[in-house]
C-alpha cells in the first residue's frame, strides 16, 4: 500500500492528536495541559530521544500505540519528520486501510491520544532529538503490531523543503 505525505493539517490529525504550535503572536499562550491529565496508577515520564535520519520513501510495518496515555513529542533538534497514525478495527488491531502520514517542520510538536496507532517518529534530512512526555508504569505501556507494509511517498503538491529551528 503506498501512503502519500499530507501537510500539517489540523482536522485530518485530530481524530489521531494534535499538533502542538506557538502562538502567533508575542506574549500569548497556547495550553496544553489538558493532555497530560494524571492517569491513575502511573507515573508522569519526561525523557529526550535522538532519532536517526531515513530517506522517502519509507516503509512503515510495524507500529505501536499507548493504551493509557496521551504520548507528547517536541522537537529540540530536527529538520522536517513524519509521524504515521492509524485507526483501529473493530477488533482493536491497527487498520493500515486507514494510515496517514504527515509532514511536519520542525516548529510544530505532535500530542497523540491515548489508544492510538502510530509508527515512530521518522526524521528526515539529519539525525533529531525529541523532548517526550508520557504517563507510565502499567505493564502494557507500549504495545505493538506488526502490520502489511505501507510506503510513506511524498507527493509533489508536499512542501519538501528543509529548515531548522532556531
Amino acid at each position: 500500500m503506498r501512503l502519500p505525505l499530507l501537510a500539517p493539517d489540523a482536522a485530518l490529525f485530530a481524530p489521531f492528536g494534535e499538533f502542538i504550535d506557538v502562538p502567533a503572536e508575542v506574549g500569548v499562550r497556547r495550553m496544553y495541559s489538558e493532555w497530560l491529565a494524571p492517569v491513575p496508577g502511573l507515573a508522569l515520564q519526561f525523557h529526550t530521544n535522538r532519532v536517526a535520519a531515513s530517506t522517502l520513501p519509507l516503509r512503515v510495518d510495524r507500529v505501536e500505540r499507548h493504551p493509557h496515555a496521551t504520548q507528547l513529542f517536541l522537537p529540540l533538534v530536527a529538520s522536517r519528520y513524519v509521524v504515521t497514525v492509524m485507526t483501529a478495527d473493530a477488533a482493536g488491531a491497527p487498520d493500515p486501510a486507514s494510515a496517514r502520514a504527515f509532514l511536519l517542520p520542525p516548529t510544530l510538536g505532535v500530542v497523540y491520544r491515548a489508544g492510538v496507532w502510530h509508527a515512530g517518529i521518522t526524521a528526515l534530512d539529519t539525525d533529531a532529538s525529541f523532548a517526550v512526555v508520557m504517563w507510565r508504569g502499567a505493564a502494557d505501556d507500549d504495545v505493538f503490531a506488526d502490520i502489511l507494509t505501507v510506503v510513506v511517498e511524498a507527493p509533489a503538491a508536499v512542501a519538501l523543503s528543509g529548515g531548522r529551528r532556531g
